[in-house]
């Protein structure tokens, strides 16, 4: 298997996508790190791994929008020393609404969990990534990160802190080019939230569908399990039903 034996983080793995790339990294084999808010819905995904895999996952509480966390985090893993072979960008503050519906601190928390956090975490680990030999970098970002894509219920702290992170991969790509750390990042919709132990997590669904955590799932898969000159730099995802204009 592409995964089996296979270090790799996962932050803001306490639920949706994070714990649904979690649960599926599990079943193929990897050696998991999990990182969120949340000590009760981390310890909720650790345990049912255990029951389908009989490994229980690390865990590891950080909040992303605390820079001396994320960087303290970083370093422990550092001095610990051990190679890191990917790590996936998942966690996200999610901040809705106009820009006058939310104070200062709302918007300079979701712009440090996004955007900071995102930053400090990655450069905190690219040396145990290069440690690898054959590192990995997916950063989950949005269409809300893209040029000229509506708002629709997203405040523009949330779009402007995804914009920074689409920036962060591609400059970050640039940066690592000819070192031994593969750079990419996936660009979902809004998407509907399933779970691998839900039964219709495999269900077959109709070319309609909304987008669900399986799709996005599968696609970051799909990029890490690519040959090592095969870089998907940006995976954007767009619904069939409306696309994303």
């Amino acid at each position: 298997m592409a995964f089996d034996g296979k270090r790799v983080i996962v932050t803001g793995a306490g639920r949706g996508l994070g714990a649904a790339l979690a649960l599926v990294l599990a079943d193929k084999g990897a050696e998991l790190l999990l990182t969120g808010r949340s000590r009760e819905n981390l310890t909720a995904i650790a345990e049912a791994i255990k029951n389908r895999t009989g490994r229980k996952p690390d865990v590891k509480l950080l909040d992303m929008a605390d820079a001396s966390e994320v960087t303290l985090f970083a370093k422990g893993l550092r001095d610990e020393g051990r190679p890191v072979d990917i790590l996936i960008n998942n966690a996200a503050q999610w901040l809705p609404g106009r820009m006058t519906d939310h104070d200062a601190l709302a918007i300079s928390q979701t712009i440090a969990a996004n955007v900071t956090g995102t930053m400090l975490l990655t450069r905190g680990l690219v040396p145990l990534l290069e440690k690898s030999g054959a590192g990995d970098i997916m950063t989950v970002v949005s269409i809300s990160g893209l040029p000229n894509t509506r708002l629709q219920s997203a405040s523009v702290a949330y779009a402007a802190s995804k914009h920074a992170q689409a920036a962060i991969s591609d400059g970050l790509r640039q940066e690592l080019k000819g070192r031994p750390v593969r750079v990419q990042a996936v660009f979902p919709p809004y998407i509907e939230d399933l779970s691998p132990l839900d039964p219709v997590w495999d269900r077959p669904r109709e070319a309609s569908s909304a987008v669900t955590n399986r799709d996005i799932v599968e696609t970051i898969l799909f990029a890490l399990e690519r040959p090592r000159h095969v870089t998907l730099a940006s995976i954007i995802i767009d619904p069939d039903t409306g696309g994303l204009a």
